[in-house]
């Protein structure tokens, strides 16, 4: 299956642009999420990188329909958004349980209109020790952008400007929609 999904990347037309570090653990930042197509293209991407060991986070309402096999498969955990759970805090058990983690999510938490990052994906690393590979699906050029890893420093407002700044520069699926 990742032989197939990195050749549909290639012949998509897709191109990476940066590196993926040479780290065990980290959480990959992707925004801006403006479309379905993200999931896909991210998918792709994995696979066409390489990566064999990332996660992502989603709603679980995607993982509790008749296609709820496929995105766990695929490397889904589900996360109900519904009311406070400490998802920060299981996350972050979770990724400490295992020697290498990497773990993908949409900072915005919505593919709608959003006037600023959510938080949760930053004290995750931060609480894990880990660092932020921000990265962004720019669709007009055909790039997935990698940006450089940020290790929180614990001043959440510079760190998200840092990160804002990378997004600002990326161009989703619905421009409209992004940052």
């Amino acid at each position: 299956m990742n032989a197939l999904l990195a050749l549909m990347f290639r012949l998509s037309g897709w191109k990476i642009s940066g590196k993926v570090p040479d780290l065990k653990k980290f959480v990959v930042a992707v925004a801006p999420h403006t479309s379905w197509w993200d999931f896909l293209i991210g998918i792709m991407a994995r696979s066409a990188m390489g990566i064999t060991n990332a996660r992502y986070l989603g709603k679980k309402e995607l993982f509790d329909g008749p296609f709820g096999w496929f995105f766990r498969w695929m490397g889904g955990v589900g996360v109900d958004r519904s009311s406070s759970h400490d998802v920060v805090s299981q996350v972050v058990a979770e990724i400490n349980k295992h020697e290498s983690f990497i773990l993908g999510i949409a900072p915005e938490g919505t593919r709608k209109k959003v006037e600023k990052l959510k938080t949760g994906f930053y004290y995750i690393a931060k609480g894990a020790g880990i660092p932020i590979l921000p990265v962004g699906f720019d669709f007009p050029t055909k790039r997935i952008v990698i940006g450089e890893l940020l290790y929180p420093s614990g001043n959440i407002e510079a760190d998200m400007d840092i990160l804002i700044h990378f997004y600002r520069k990326i161009r989703g699926k619905i421009p409209e929609l992004g940052l």
